[in-house]
């Protein structure tokens, strides 16, 4: 199955619903920043993370977005920031 890359955003209240999402997306991250992590999954794993998070976030007060990123789009980065390279395709512009 072909990967994709995807940005997570969440604004999670709960400080321990916040480590949970956090750490739930660690084995998946591949680049981005604390609360928007760049993931590069399977379309079997996206279907997966989507089932999970609804048992890890409260609806009525937390708020997450999965964006699939183009890739045929140069992403800009500046300052510290940095994405994904994979293989010799490198996701960043400076």
């Amino acid at each position: 199955m072909a990967r994709a890359l995807y940005l997570v955003a969440y604004d999670v209240c709960q400080p321990r619903r916040l480590a949970r999402v956090s750490r739930y997306f660690h084995s998946f991250r591949v680049a981005g920043q604390k609360s928007v992590p760049e993931i590069w999954v399977t379309p079997a794993e996206l279907a997966t993370i989507q089932t999970d998070l609804r048992r890890l976030l409260d609806a009525a007060e937390d708020r997450l977005q999965l964006i699939a990123l183009d890739p045929r789009m140069r992403p800009r980065c500046m300052g510290q920031a940095a994405t994904f390279n994979h293989g010799n395709t490198h996701f960043c512009v400076t």
